[in-house]
């Protein structure tokens, strides 16, 4: 999980989450997930799903476009670094909605300036107006989306690229001196989107 998916998390989302709910978090990295230690609140029901076949998973090896969940089971559907790497993400989208109850959260983090990376695919980078017309097609109304980075504010002009801590070490260090004479440093650009489902 890079540093400005995690900081779009924190500013505009992690307060989303309270006890008593019920969370699906759509392919984890972790267990618990970078997600879940962030919100740090034990009683939430933490669920999670992925297509690829893990133990520690609550869904494993699941169909990208059906899940094996009933409708309107979860106060909040969260995917970060996920939707890239799926094909039709209209269809998908309908299926985080689908299972997400009436007036629930669908939160999504994806990718803007990452190079091509597969897993096992890689697809899309979707702007705020993209991501608004898949939510409207999926039946959800958009509370808030974003797209920026939060990554290493001392700087005042960057570029579009990777969190630091993917970057190699030479230019991360290249980026670290340049920076300080007012040339773009590379950062990670994002686009969160909150949305409910209408009920």
């Amino acid at each position: 999980m890079h540093t400005n998916s995690k900081l779009l998390f924190d500013k505009f989302a992690r307060h989303l989450f309270h006890r008593g709910m019920r969370v699906l978090e759509i392919g984890p990295d972790g267990f618990p997930s970078t997600f879940q230690k962030m919100t740090s609140i034990e009683e939430i029901r933490w669920e999670t799903l992925d297509i690829c076949d893990s133990p520690s998973l609550t869904f494993a090896g699941c169909q990208m476009y059906s899940f094996p969940i009933e409708n309107d089971t979860y106060d909040i559907v969260l995917s970060g670094q996920v939707i890239e790497h799926v094909a039709r993400i209209w269809q998908w989208m309908r299926e985080l909605a689908r299972v997400t109850k009436p007036n629930g959260l669908v939160i999504t983090i994806n990718p803007i300036s990452w190079p091509y990376h597969e897993a096992p695919i890689d697809c899309w980078r979707i702007y705020p107006e993209g991501m608004k017309a898949l939510c409207e097609d999926a039946g959800l109304s958009i509370e808030k989306t974003f797209w920026g980075s939060l990554e290493q504010p001392k700087f005042r002009r960057d570029m579009p690229g990777r969190s630091p801590e993917f970057q190699p070490k030479i230019l991360r260090f290249f980026f670290s001196i340049a920076g300080l004479f007012g040339f773009p440093v590379e950062k990670s650009f994002d686009t969160i989107t909150i949305a409910r489902k209408l009920t």
